[in-house]
């Protein structure tokens, strides 16, 4: 850096030089009795904000406090979940044993378990109330962090990148913790993922907003992301996006996990289209990636296709009487949506024949062709999204701006469809993506650009949620 002095030296010596320059004038040097020379420098505005920065790594620090409160205190909940159910198993027994010979024992020894009982109750509910705690800690905690990568973004896209990377680092090592976190904290609340032993979603969570898209462009508004519904053996964590500024789907980017999604760093980017002899291109959002195939909307002739990641490979088979005429609420060319549950592979559409009304196929995934055909009674395009869960078909709507609502529910199993009112948040007022995945129960949303997710719980058939 050239000192006041120096560059003092260099104006009186040389004033000429400086002609022209606004930076520096002429009329602004004074020589004082000591022959000390003092000039008036015009700093520039972008001075790197090294406060802020430093806010953001002590705001880390303390998040990254609070998850490790948090995941000892998931331990606890874990140890304390096996000694509870030991208990459930041990009382059951007991009952069983006293229901069987009731007269072998005494209203006294009866009235011990009735104690014994009681108690466990009370030791659930105690838990049940630490849960709700942590379960709200973790949607704070959340919340703070996707303030952090707008910042950190902000700063990245505004200042020396290699300043902020130190502090990128660590939101990293953050989010990661965070992941591992709630991943615990899913297992211990939903133990049985894969399974469809509930009686359906009770809520969703608030809105975990990861950050915005790979492009970091929200003109990229139509899209999507998520995880392999089917993984194959190794693919476990990885992630997908595909995210457009229109309605043509021509690539699909995957990234080995979470951390790589966020850094922007695909394992490899898929071209639907290289020339007119190998053109799979599609239309619409509502497409899903299963074992590292990508189902969606074919876009000539209108069908539904599939694309192999892996041969880099695709067929296209035309829907029976399907209708490109009947598209979601919130934007255009959403005809053909596929969707993935417990049960399999879905595509829900409409036809000239229902009027309108959404149409259910399930899918023969070997064949490719479909297995089985339900009608609904809702009008397609009056729905916002639509996703299926265990076999059962959730359609959502508008209530405001900020609410959405599951406001239908059709059940495959027993061909009924019932009206419900199950609201959630939504991060702004439209979407064009939505999507359950089964392997982490899970909601995806794509929302104006944005990575957005949402944690299912279920009500559970014999007992209340915990959660």
């Amino acid at each position: 850096m050239i000192t006041a002095a120096l560059l003092c030296f260099l104006f009186l010596g040389s004033s000429s030089a400086f002609e022209g320059l606004e930076p520096w004038s002429v009329g602004n040097e004074t020589v004082g009795p000591s022959k000390e020379c003092t000039c008036e420098a015009f700093l520039p505005d972008s001075i790197f904000p090294m406060g802020e920065l430093e806010l953001l790594e002590n705001t880390i620090v303390q998040i990254n406090h609070k998850l490790e409160l948090e995941i000892s205190k998931i331990t606890m909940f874990e140890s304390k979940l096996v000694i509870y159910t030991e208990k459930i198993m041990n009382l059951t027994a007991l009952i069983t044993v006293i229901e069987n010979d009731p007269d072998s024992y005494t209203q006294g020894q009866i009235e011990d378990v009735k104690i014994l009982i009681k108690q466990l109750e009370a030791l659930i509910m105690e838990l049940q109330a630490s849960i709700m705690i942590s379960t709200e800690v973790l949607i704070s905690i959340r919340k703070e962090v996707t303030t952090i990568i707008v910042v950190l973004t902000r700063l990245e896209a505004t200042y020396d990148k290699n300043l902020v990377l130190i502090t990128r680092r660590e939101y990293i090592k953050l989010q990661q913790k965070l992941e591992e976190c709630e991943r615990r904290h899913n297992e211990i609340f939903n133990p049985n993922i894969g399974s469809c032993n509930h009686d359906g979603i009770s809520r969703l969570s608030k809105p975990m907003i990861s950050q915005l898209n790979g492009h970091l462009n929200s003109a990229h508004r139509y899209g999507g992301w998520g995880k392999d519904s089917n993984p194959l053996p190794g693919y476990e964590n990885m992630y997908w996006y595909a995210g457009f500024p229109d309605t043509l789907v021509n690539q699909i980017s995957v990234y080995a996990d979470y951390y790589n999604l966020i850094m922007r760093q695909p394992m490899r980017t898929h071209q639907l289209y290289i020339n007119s002899a190998t053109d799979w291109r599609g239309i619409g959002n509502n497409y899903i990636l299963r074992n590292n195939t990508l189902y969606y909307q074919f876009r000539s002739p209108f069908s539904m296709g599939k694309y192999n990641l892996t041969s880099e490979t695709g067929v296209y088979r035309v829907v029976p009487k399907a209708s490109d005429k009947f598209s979601y609420h919130y934007s255009g060319g959403q005809n053909l949506d596929f969707a993935a549950d417990e049960n399999g592979l879905w595509v829900m559409y409409a036809t000239d024949e229902s009027k309108g009304k959404l149409v259910l196929g399930k899918i023969d995934e070997a064949a490719f062709a479909m297995k089985e055909v339900y009608e609904t009674s809702i009008f397609k395009p009056s729905v916002g999204n639509a996703f299926m869960v265990c076999g059962v078909l959730y359609a959502t709507r508008s209530v405001d701006v900020k609410t959405e609502e599951i406001f239908y529910t059709y059940n495959t199993h027993t061909r009924r469809g019932s009206y419900v009112s199950i609201k959630f948040e939504k991060f702004q007022e439209t979407y064009v993506y939505l999507d359950y995945n089964p392997t982490d129960q899970k909601l995806y949303m794509y929302n104006n650009g944005y990575y957005v997710s949402y944690h299912v719980w279920f009500q559970s058939k014999n007992t209340q949620l915990l959660i």
